[in-house]
């Protein structure tokens, strides 16, 4: 069998735009849907070179499915096939989420609605304590591992200890015990390599690096130096708008930051939206940023989008640009959570691909990179519990029985059947109106 012809920019195009209203079902289902159209239908990368791909991006903080189609397109096309695939991979969902964003803010209040969002509150502690379930378990291989998840939650809990300190303790930690006990610390295996032979494909095994994809040190100081100065223009343009003390502005710095401690998905930097956007800017509270989760569950493209959802109702909430330009300003604040969320992916992979290119199953990371994932762990159980007691407890009422009835069953469809996300929502959505009819 020979190899598939070349792949022209404007056909990759077209796919990276279809991806991007496909990729449903959280970084597993798009990294599926990558492996089966990519390596398997199109042969457009071997196995091994996508794998390849898919280790780097997990070392990375961010969102690793975008990461992956930005290294995939930057690999066949360069640079703009890069910018393609990962923008492309996004926006659709940035549409769709403000969208979504200001029908809440405007029908949120209406009963059937408000009754539909009730039901789903509950499905979406669901997801987060089954997200920790999945991590834990492919995760918690050791008594070491197990241990720093504990100390993770515990720290957030108890301590409100900042998250960028438990990724630097964790690493830490993982640093020093892979030192002691290698093999406590080792990365867990994401997929297999295929053995044997395989179908060509454009990219194949053996395919020489491109010329744009080896490492020059003037290439990666000039891709540097127009990351940073994006970055900078965009955070000087707020600046001169707005001033230093604006909301806009601090949403620029706090994205920022968030996108360089988002290790281990969005699950895990949930914690660290909520410390910044809820308690400490108050753009939202922390029941309507369990709405955005559920919103943010059910548009393809990945799930950390949801600071979209953050930004626009920060910007709607706050009246950034006035009470008479409340829409402007949440398209302003979801755009500048977008932006300053993801810039640094791209920087990422257009400034380290090269090195990667130039190596293969370098481990020497493994530990305290593992460390931060056990530690990821806690965190999101953490997120579970401040999520569940704005869920199930209310007030002086106590618990709340109908909406423990729900988020059980939402678990164990999750868990025990594997239901997708979106048919359990839309069940927990049902359930809150059926409850809310009944009791009228």
């Amino acid at each position: 069998m020979s190899a598939p012809p070349h792949v022209t920019f404007g056909e990759a195009l077209r796919f990276w735009l279809k991806l991007g209203f496909v990729s449903f079902g959280g970084p597993a289902g798009q990294i599926a849907i990558m492996h089966r159209e990519l390596v398997e239908r199109r042969r457009w990368i071997s196995e091994r070179r996508f794998l390849h791909a898919l280790n780097y991006c997990m070392l990375l903080p961010g969102p690793e499915a975008q990461q992956l189609a930005t290294y995939i397109g930057w690999l066949m096309h360069g640079v703009r096939g890069g910018i393609a695939a990962g923008a492309l991979f996004v926006l659709p969902s940035l549409v769709i989420l403000v969208a979504l964003s200001w029908i809440y803010v405007r029908y949120g209040q209406v009963p059937a609605v408000n009754a539909a969002l009730e039901g789903v509150k509950p499905a979406v502690v669901a997801i987060v304590l089954a997200a920790a379930w999945r991590i834990g378990s492919r995760t918690l291989r050791s008594a070491p591992l197990v241990a720093i998840a504990v100390v993770a939650f515990v720290a957030l809990v108890a301590f409100s200890v900042p998250f960028p300190a438990l990724v630097a303790g964790a690493a830490l930690a993982g640093w020093i015990g892979g030192k002691w006990a290698p093999g406590a610390f080792a990365l867990p295996a994401h997929a297999s390599k295929a053995s044997g032979g395989h179908a060509p494909a454009v990219i194949d095994d053996d395919t020489p690096t491109p010329e744009h994809a080896r490492f020059s040190k003037g290439r990666l100081a000039a891709v540097v130096s127009i990351a940073l100065a994006l970055w900078g223009a965009s955070l000087g343009a707020l600046v001169l708008a707005f001033g230093w003390d604006a909301g806009f502005t601090r949403m620029g710095m706090f994205f920022t930051q968030a996108a360089l401690v988002t290790f281990g998905g969005a699950y895990a930097v949930l914690p660290y939206v909520v410390q910044g956007a809820v308690e400490q800017h108050g753009w939202l509270t922390g029941a309507q940023m369990i709405d955005g989760l559920a919103l943010g569950e059910t548009t393809p493209g990945p799930l950390i989008m949801v600071v979209a959802f953050v930004g626009f109702l920060g910007g709607w909430t706050r009246e950034l640009l006035g009470a008479q330009a409340l829409l402007a300003a949440g398209i302003l604040g979801a755009s500048v959570a977008t932006w300053f969320t993801f810039l640094p992916s791209f920087l990422f992979i257009l400034a380290g691909g090269p090195l990667v290119e130039g190596t293969r199953d370098d481990v020497r990371l493994a530990p305290p990179l593992t460390a931060i994932t056990a530690a990821v762990v806690g965190v999101i159980a953490s997120l579970a519990l401040y999520f569940g007691s704005h869920v199930f407890w209310k007030g002086p009422g106590g618990f709340d029985i109908g909406a423990g009835l729900i988020g059980l069953a939402a678990l164990v469809a999750l868990t025990r059947f594997r239901v997708g996300v979106i048919p359990v929502i839309g069940a927990s959505a049902l359930a809150g109106v059926l409850a809310w009819m009944a009791g009228a």
